[in-house]
């Protein structure tokens, strides 16, 4: 198995009842038991998204009770603070800084250039020259706004640029689509979006305080992953400055479950090798909006008995590669949340009460200190 090739000390154990889904019982997964492993997560920082609106209410306490490391969930995205050409709103993200210098939190900043775009960029009649103006006026003002403030540690420079088969994330007709408009600025005569190498070459010139990340969605495909690869090692060729790379895990949003869940060994192999990587290249490792989707509303109680089971799997990848680099793990909100693509579960259920994977999470922290 997997995880004992992590490391012969730790203690393996199988907890299955008739409540957990058969999968994991058909499967025989082990889990990995947090028993005598705390010093594995001294450098495994563990947060969580918390928007403007959610600080000082019930969840903004939850929140305090376990976290120091706060992500900007949605505030800190064009959409919210530069929405057109002149016109500013830093009004939310400026509050959540705030609130993290109060309470002694580390922050990410999700801010980045990417498909959470404002819809004037998005406009089908915007040029190379507009959007690129538009882009300098954006990553500029973000990076010298923030830059000094010494609770900011990691800012998402890029987010979302590749899809699952190694190609580049375009822009679509119309402003409604997911799409990333700034792939209209073109490519450079290696073939690399100049948007990315925009982007890195501000972030680089005016966050010289901050750790700059090249966030990326959907799961473990390798040539999605490949290109991320050889996009960073491009940038770096150029003198432009990548500190870390972030993986989105949104799981079973953008993965197929029988790549990911079905096959959840096979999938931990991918992403230890993923870090290895990450580490042998100096760069830290950022698990950055980790939830878990689930389709229909009546599979809800099984599926987060299977939740916990990867969310064990994954944090005992995290944890042994922690100690050969940083890692980190935002999860994405802390309660469930509902849309169109179904219910996505983090820690605690619509009411504040505490889910199966609250426990594994809960168990890293505490061990993390």
């Amino acid at each position: 198995m997997f995880l004992r090739k992590l490391t012969i000390s730790y203690v393996l154990v199988l907890l299955l009842s008739t409540a957990i889904h058969p999968l994991v019982a058909k499967n025989k997964l082990t889990v990995l038991s947090l028993q005598d492993s705390s010093k594995v997560y001294k450098k495994l920082l563990i947060g969580a998204t918390l928007s403007c609106a959610d600080l000082y209410t019930s969840k903004g306490k939850l929140f305090l009770k376990d976290f120091k490391y706060v992500t900007t969930a949605n505030d800190a995205k064009q959409t919210i603070v530069h929405p057109k050409p002149g016109v500013w709103k830093w009004e939310q993200v400026d509050e959540v800084v705030a609130f993290a210098k109060k309470n002694n939190l580390k922050v990410r900043l999700h801010g980045p250039i990417s498909p959470q775009a404002s819809k004037w960029i998005k406009e089908d009649n915007r040029t190379p020259k507009e959007l690129e103006q538009n882009l300098e006026e954006y990553a500029t003002a973000f990076a010298q706004r923030f830059n000094k403030e010494p609770n900011v540690k990691y800012m998402d420079v890029v987010n979302e640029t590749i899809l699952a088969d190694g190609s580049w994330f375009g822009p679509k007709p119309g402003t409604d689509s997911w799409e990333n408009p700034w792939l209209a600025m073109g490519l450079d005569p290696k073939g690399f979006p100049k948007y990315i190498v925009k982007a890195f070459e501000i972030a680089t010139k005016y966050a010289t305080n901050i750790h700059l990340v090249y966030n990326q969605n959907v799961g473990l495909e390798e040539p999605m992953w490949n290109k991320v690869k050889e996009t960073v090692l491009y940038l770096r060729s150029k003198g432009l400055r990548v500190d870390g790379i972030g993986w989105q895990a949104h799981l079973l949003l953008g993965a197929k479950r029988v790549d990911f869940v079905d096959n959840i060994d096979a999938s931990m192999v991918k992403l230890a090798n993923l870090i290895d990587w990450a580490h042998q290249n100096k760069l830290a490792f950022h698990v950055t909006e980790l939830d878990y989707v689930v389709k229909n509303k009546k599979d809800i109680p099984s599926e987060r008995e299977i939740q916990k089971m990867v969310y064990q799997k994954l944090i005992a990848v995290l944890q042994e590669k922690s100690k050969t680099g940083t890692v980190t793990l935002n999860l994405w909100d802390l309660d469930e949340r509902k849309n169109s693509s179904g219910y996505f579960q983090s820690i605690y259920d619509s009411k504040l009460q505490p889910i199966p994977a609250f426990s594994v999470v809960k168990a890293a922290i505490e061990y993390n200190k």
